[in-house]
């Protein structure tokens, strides 16, 4: 864990989380904002939005991070045993700030007069029980997409992970919006209510995404394509990250990243 700390690999896909949260959260909520006015056009914009945004970060930061941009994501490959305890809370936390911070910039980018809600997720006609179990399929989706595309074991796999992964986005969106303005990423939910500072039924927003990319991980991992390794060799990923990711010497770098087969 120490090597991982002081390896500058490790600083640039934090960085890379950072400024991707930033963007992506920035992306999105300027494209919710714009459409507070309710229909379905305007949720298929904003579900758009959000799937492309993913995609285009992925592709550009996967290499370098990961690109998880989504505490629930990171779960989830902690879970499956493919980073660091280390890594996944410090990514978890800039994400958090990530999107915190540009949900600032938005609230102080708006005219003086608007009273928007800063795309603040909320609950449409349904109790906190059922948005947790929505927000957790929703999740589930995109969390065993992520796993099942970035699986490095698989051979079968053509095409383009960032936009399978996109595309996953826009699809929770398209499912999830109109009931809960679609939490799938707990960060982005956490911005505009730490700005806003309005945290009604916030806890929806962690427990049905976290619980979900858990679930999706235990699933692919257990179920639906049980892994050779021995789980020793695969609990020893969680102290000291992949092997050969920090040793200048190895050409092998086995990082969780969005790129295509």
């Amino acid at each position: 864990m120490a090597k991982e700390f002081r390896n500058h690999a490790f600083w640039r896909g934090v960085m890379a989380e950072l400024i991707g949260m930033t963007l992506f959260v920035f992306i999105s909520i300027t494209a919710a904002l714009g459409s507070e006015s309710n229909g379905a056009d305007q949720e298929v914009k904003v579900s758009l939005a959000f799937g492309l945004a993913i995609a285009t970060l992925a592709q550009s930061l996967g290499h370098i991070s990961g690109a998880h941009l989504n505490p629930a994501v990171t779960l989830g490959l902690l879970t499956s045993c493919q980073i660091s305890v280390l890594r996944a809370v410090v990514y978890i936390i800039v994400q958090v700030l990530g999107a915190t911070m540009a949900s600032g910039i938005v609230y102080g980018l708006q005219p003086k007069n608007n009273t928007g809600s800063l795309g603040l997720n909320k609950l449409t006609n349904i109790s906190p029980g059922q948005a947790v179990f929505i927000e957790l399929l929703v999740t589930f989706q995109l969390v065993l997409c992520v796993i099942a595309t970035t699986d490095k074991k698989r051979s079968d796999v053509t095409g383009s992970a960032p936009l399978a992964i996109g595309l996953s986005v826009a699809l929770g969106h398209l499912g999830a919006i109109s009931y809960t303005g679609c939490g799938m990423n707990p960060a982005r939910s956490f911005g505009p209510s730490a700005v806003m500072w309005e945290f009604e039924d916030h806890w929806v927003f962690w427990v049905g995404p976290m619980v979900g990319g858990v679930a999706a991980a235990l699933v692919y991992d257990f179920i639906l394509y049980p892994k050779p390794d021995h789980l020793p060799d695969r609990l020893k990923v969680l102290v000291n990250g992949q092997t050969g990711e920090y040793d200048v010497s190895s050409p092998a770098d086995n990082r969780v990243e969005m790129t295509s087969k």
